[in-house]
């Protein structure tokens, strides 16, 4: 599975590596996000099993991690995934996304959706991407709605969280015949925010 570096205009989607760990902690202490009941967010003491587990991942040719870089200023500020890449049936999930407390509802969610769709349909030509939320987490259902993706039903008891407790999710998706819609409206969201939708790919240099 290749490495990339997907640029926009206000944010840059780099792979994921070992060399991350200490700004992703950082990142993720802003906000206590490692404490959410939502989702497994990494802090200093799991965040090289996290890197690890992405990376083994990524060398089955299940996963493309990427870490989420404000390019003004080089900052990390969380991570993203396409995963569960099935490319047999041309078909992804979008998820593992965790933004630092000071970025979200900010440009860096749309616009990280936009890059990772425009990379999933545009260059591996999927037809399906699916994401996954919890059932409680409200804000997280209304932002996947607010992308255009389609809510197709209930899991329940789907997984067992780290704190022991059992979650039901919810599944969305986005076809290949919604997506040029979609995009438009992304790029409209984008603009509306003041960032102009840019979409450009470099080869990861290790």
């Amino acid at each position: 599975m290749p490495r990339v570096t997907i640029l926009g205009s206000g944010l840059a989607l780099r792979p994921l590596g070992a060399e991350h760990a200490p700004a992703l902690v950082r990142a993720s202490a802003d906000g206590n996000l490692s404490e959410l009941q939502w989702t497994n967010v990494p802090n200093a003491t799991n965040v090289a099993e996290y890197i690890g587990l992405a990376l083994e991942h990524h060398a089955q040719g299940l996963a493309l991690p990427f870490v989420m870089e404000i390019l003004e200023t080089g900052k990390i500020v969380g991570t993203t995934r396409i995963f569960k890449i099935d490319l047999p049936n041309r078909a992804a999930e979008i998820g593992h996304t965790w933004i630092a407390g000071r970025w979200q509802r900010s440009f860096v969610n749309t616009e990280s959706k936009y890059l990772l769709l425009r990379y999933a349909f545009e260059e591996m030509k999927l037809i399906r991407v699916q994401l996954y939320t919890d059932e409680n987490n409200t804000a997280s259902r209304a932002a996947i709605l607010r992308l255009g993706a389609k809510e197709e039903g209930i899991l329940r008891k789907e997984r067992i969280m780290a704190d022991g407790r059992i979650r039901t999710t919810v599944v969305f998706s986005i076809i290949d015949d919604e997506w040029p819609a979609i995009r438009a409206r992304l790029e409209e969201r984008l603009r509306r925010g003041g960032v102009e939708p840019t979409y450009q790919m470099e080869a990861f240099a290790p």
